[in-house]
């Protein structure tokens, strides 16, 4: 259940062979080398969802970083970008140059972020990742779906991590949606919309659908908290050996005025976040169990090893 990792799915047929596909309920992604040679990176709904992908306020969006923005295309929406994989795949990839090619990612990301992170927000709105997780926390459902997957998970995570801990989330939840000094944010700056070049050009962190109000930390805690969660899940990158110190080179290159609290508290959300998501558009899996450990140990610690210097596993 690592991250950016879906079900395969065949989508409508596309003009060109995928380099690759794969999706879950919620969303489809389909890959495709284009004419001249740069790769189209397609998103549309999933299974569980009946309205078509949006992306709002793209025009607010800062020109001349990484941020690619997405355009309309069918029920979906499409950006390009000058890669196929994403870094979340690359970092499986044993290889020392895969995690240098990641570490200049995410330099370029962490730059491109603090650059949006300039732009007063058009819109009060929460992003909807956000959202969904406010509304587990909560323990609201979906109107739209029944979610059985989804109320189990939120039965055992009940018993699993107590009162407390369930409070602590939903504070950190407040926290992060409170009205205030919000800035226009990515809303979902993970590392499965992270495209590294494959040989020249630009770093692509898509950008569209998910933009939103909230502080600089929810981007950063979602960034950190991805590579949190494969320090944990994949052996291979969690030996990073004596590779670069990834979540240290993200907050290097975004530079200073970070609350690295919050953004630790946020990359908490992010795994729980996956968590979810995973039960609610691929459906259960035992493996949701040692999630809800997982989590449990980093809200008692508050996410401080998400950050550098934190705790560690």
């Amino acid at each position: 259940m690592t991250a950016a990792i879906g079900r395969p799915v065949t989508p409508a047929p596309a003009p060109a062979q995928p380099v690759a596909e794969y999706g879950t309920g919620l969303q489809v992604t389909r890959v495709t080398r284009t004419a001249d040679g740069r790769y189209e990176w397609w998103h549309g709904p999933g299974s569980d969802r009946a309205e078509p992908l949006t992306a709002p306020f793209v025009s607010y969006v800062p020109r001349g970083a990484c941020l690619a923005t997405a355009r309309p295309a069918g029920d979906g929406l499409a950006h390009l970008a000058d890669g196929p994989y994403s870094a979340a795949a690359w970092l499986r990839d044993a290889r020392p140059r895969a995690r240098l090619l990641v570490a200049h990612a995410l330099a370029a990301a962490g730059a491109a972020l603090r650059e949006l992170h300039a732009t007063d927000a058009p819109t009060a709105d929460v992003p909807p990742a956000l959202a969904r997780l406010r509304s587990f926390v909560e323990g609201q459902g979906r109107p739209d779906a029944p979610e059985p997957a989804v109320r189990r998970l939120r039965e055992h995570v009940v018993r699993a991590w107590g009162p407390a801990r369930l409070e602590r989330l939903r504070a950190w939840c407040a926290e992060l949606t409170a009205p205030g000094e919000t800035v226009l944010v990515h809303g979902f700056a993970s590392l499965g919309a992270l495209v590294p070049p494959l040989h020249r050009g630009p770093v692509a962190l898509l950008t569209g659908e998910d933009l939103g109000a909230g502080p600089p930390e929810l981007d950063l805690g979602w960034l950190l908290g991805d590579l949190a969660e494969l320090a944990w899940a994949v052996p291979v990158f969690g030996d990073g050996g004596s590779g670069p110190d990834l979540p240290g080179v993200l907050l290097d290159a975004y530079g200073p005025g970070v609350d690295r609290e919050r953004a630790a508290r946020a990359a908490v959300l992010r795994i729980a976040l996956h968590m979810r998501d995973f039960a609610a558009y691929c459906g259960w899996s035992d493996e949701l169990t040692d999630y809800t450990a997982f989590i449990a140990d980093l809200i008692d610690e508050e996410g401080r090893r998400a950050v550098p210097g934190g705790a560690t596993p």
